[in-house]
């Protein structure tokens, strides 16, 4: 019997695309595509219920949802909940909670509307160049510091995540209504507004096909190299045909998206006005596209460096560590302590950035800035794969959950839908994503 294991075990090894037990050859099956695509079937799902999505409200919509229009906003709203649904995913794998997201984005807001509206003018100028970078640094600062505050009580006074940071939403959005006692503050800083997208922030068709390129072509080196070393340290690796799947379909994502957002035109008068502004003569029918958004391209960029930090560097290793097992983290020498503490720093930090994007958006600092954002944040994060369990997630899946929630809040507001039910839907998605894990990590084990 020993002497056929091997060969038995060989040649299950050795089965071809369609040729395993029950399928008989010639006969592929989706399961055997999806093992050898190496795709996490709650990807799949995901993409498929964002697309079920998109087009019941362009059916129901009248097609008002599916245009370069809609989906260049679309972008634009997600933004600053991807950034933070970023964090999220580190403070949820170590088996914690932050339910004070929202308030941090609105009291950061707040009091970086005031510094540029009412301390810089005095200081430095109105409109001066340093006024924006002055503004997202005292963001993050005062973001980080608050994430750190509570990271610490949680982490060394061992106060639940849960009572902390709810605590937190209570106190921060009480104090966003204290810094100006409830008065909107506006108008932002010219050079800060592009954070927010709009006509200011976007970088024209040009720009958005380099990058565009660049991205595509960094993405297939990015998938050459890492099949390169699987070969060299002799680990298995996608057939050559699903390589080449993964590959179109990662590229052509990229291209589609930059071009639907070069789909978008300029408003007939601002592209006039750029036209004569430039010197040029206008000619009616001339067609100036916005481009890729500025804030669009931070969540990216914020996206990438977060998942690097994850999957490249210790932090992100001892991360995991804690989010698998508290107890053998500790033991193998992980300071638990200092790691959750800075996981709320960052979450903190990310919540900064978002202020800057939303702030920059409304061209105002208002005291509902981020109100029910946490909710947002959260059901991003599980939809897109991050186990309330503690031990698992991936940016990439919860920045996907942040555009899941926020076409279904676009589209329910483009149908007119109340408010209250847009928050019963909410409810109900985030309920049925944690079931779905639930259903998903049982079969699994």
């Amino acid at each position: 019997m020993s002497d056929h294991a091997p060969r038995a075990a060989g040649a299950t090894a050795q089965r071809g695309f369609g040729e395993t037990s029950g399928a008989g050859p010639g006969r592929p099956r989706v399961s055997d595509a999806m093992r050898a695509l190496e795709v996490d079937p709650r990807l799949i799902g995901m993409l498929a219920a964002l697309v079920a999505i998109w087009v019941g409200f362009d059916l129901l919509s009248g097609g008002a949802f599916l245009t370069p229009r809609n989906l260049w906003n679309l972008s634009v709203q997600t933004a600053s909940v991807a950034v933070m649904a970023c964090g999220m995913v580190l403070v949820i794998v170590t088996r914690n909670i932050d339910l004070s997201v929202g308030a941090i984005l609105g009291v950061t807001g707040m009091l970086i509307g005031v510094l540029q509206a009412r301390v810089l003018p005095d200081i430095v100028g109105l409109e001066n160049p340093l006024t924006w970078v002055i503004a997202v640094i005292a963001a993050i600062v005062i973001g980080g510091a608050i994430g750190l505050f509570q990271g610490a009580l949680i982490a060394w006074l061992s106060i639940p995540s849960f009572i902390v940071t709810l605590g937190g939403l209570l106190v921060w959005r009480g104090a966003a209504w204290w810094v100006t006692q409830g008065q909107t503050v506006a108008p932002m800083d010219g050079r800060f507004r592009m954070l927010g997208g709009g006509v200011e922030g976007a970088i024209g068709a040009t720009a958005s096909w380099i990058i565009g390129g660049v991205a595509a072509a960094a993405i297939a080196v990015a998938l050459l190299l890492a099949r390169r070393r699987r070969l060299g340290f002799g680990f298995p690796v996608r057939p050559v045909w699903a390589e080449a799947v993964v590959m179109v379909l990662a590229v052509g994502a990229v291209l589609g998206a930059v071009m639907v957002a070069n789909s978008y035109p300029l408003p007939v008068g601002i592209a006039r006005r750029m036209v004569e502004a430039a010197g040029g003569s206008w000619v009616p029918g001339t067609f100036i596209a916005h481009g890729l958004a500025i804030p669009v391209l931070v969540a990216i960029g914020v996206g990438i460096a977060i998942t690097v930090l994850t999957t490249r560097t210790r932090f992100g290793r001892a991360v995991f560590a804690i989010g698998g097992n508290p107890e053998a983290a500790e033991l193998g020498g992980i300071n638990t302590r200092r790691t959750i503490m800075l996981v709320f720093g960052l979450m903190g930090a990310l919540c900064g950035i978002a202020a800057c994007i939303s702030t920059a958006r409304l061209n105002a600092a208002t005291n509902a800035a981020g109100s029910l954002d946490e909710l947002y944040v959260i059901a991003a994060a599980v939809i897109g794969g991050t186990s309330l369990a503690g031990g698992a997630g991936t940016i990439a899946g919860a920045m996907l959950g942040a555009l899941v929630m926020q076409s279904l809040q676009s589209g329910m507001v483009l149908l007119g839908v109340d408010a209250p039910m847009q928050n019963i839907v909410v409810g109900l998605v985030l309920v049925l994503a944690v079931w779905l894990d639930t259903v998903y990590r049982r079969r699994v084990k």
